[in-house]
C-alpha cells in the first residue's frame, strides 16, 4: 500500500528552497499526505541524504505521530516531543529535530522524505537514532510514501 507524500514548498525531484536549508532559516518544509491505512496505529518520518560523502546522512527522525495526522506545518519545533505531533529523534548533526540540507559544494544531493504507517506505537524515548527507529519498525510497516527533492551549492 502506498502513501502519497507531498509538499507545497517543492515538487517531487525539484530543488528544495534555500529557506529549508542550513544556508538560510533551516526550518522543516510543510508536508501533507494521504493514503494512510485505517489500521495504522502510528506514523514515522525519516529524512536522509544518500549522496553524502560519508554515506547516508540522516536529517530528521520523527516517530509516534498520530495515525490521523495528515501533514506537518512548516517550521516544526526542534523539541524532543511535540504535543499532537510526535517524538523527535537525533539527526546526524547530533541535534534533535530537523536539520536541513547542507551539502558540500558541487553536485546537488538528493533528500528523501519517507513516511511510514505502522501497526503499532513504538514508544521509543525522545532522541532515538535512525538505527533504533529502523529496528523498532521492523515487521510493523503497513504502508509507506516518499518524496524527494534536491539541493546543491
Amino acid at each position: 500500500m502506498a502513501i502519497q507524500l507531498t509538499s507545497t514548498a517543492f515538487n517531487e525531484g525539484n530543488a528544495i528552497p534555500k529557506k529549508y536549508t542550513c544556508d538560510s532559516e533551516d526550518i522543516s518544509p510543510p508536508l501533507a499526505w494521504n493514503g494512510v491505512p485505517a489500521s495504522a496505529k502510528s506514523l514515522a518520518l525519516i529524512v536522509d541524504d544518500p549522496d553524502a560523502p560519508v554515506g547516508t546522512w540522516v536529517h530528521w527522525v520523527l516517530y509516534d505521530m498520530p495515525p490521523g495526522l495528515t501533514g506537518l506545518n512548516e517550521a516544526i519545533n526542534k523539541t524532543p516531543t511535540i504535543q499532537g505531533v510526535g517524538t523527535q529523534g537525533t539527526n546526524d548533526f547530533r541535534k534533535t529535530g530537523y536539520g536541513g540540507p547542507c551539502p558540500p559544494r558541487g553536485k546537488p544531493h538528493r533528500y528523501f522524505f519517507r513516511l511510514y504507517a505502522l501497526d503499532t506505537a513504538l514508544n521509543l524515548k525522545p532522541g532515538a537514532t535512525r538505527r533504533e527507529l529502523d529496528k523498532a519498525m521492523q515487521g510493523h510497516i503497513l504502508a509507506q510514501g516518499q518524496l524527494f527533492g534536491t539541493y546543491g551549492r
